[in-house]
């Protein structure tokens, strides 16, 4: 995708981001894959995952898996 395609996304602030400051935004992709960011760096690096590496990256989060 280009930068400007990435632009133009529907971002949303990820639901497990806390009020530090330390957060993400997730955009959805066709089929399935998301788009992720850091929210303060909006046109830094955006990571790309595909559809069943982000059912399973949500899934090990809601079996706490991923906790600190």
């Amino acid at each position: 995708m280009t930068s400007t395609e990435l632009r133009q996304l529907s971002w949303r602030v990820s639901s497990y981001s806390g009020n530090t400051g330390n957060c993400v935004e997730v955009a959805p992709l066709p089929a399935g894959a998301r788009a992720v960011r850091d929210t303060k760096d909006r046109d830094g690096g955006v990571l790309i995952v595909d559809a069943s590496a982000w059912t399973t990256f949500l899934a090990r989060i809601q079996q706490g898996a991923l906790a600190e």
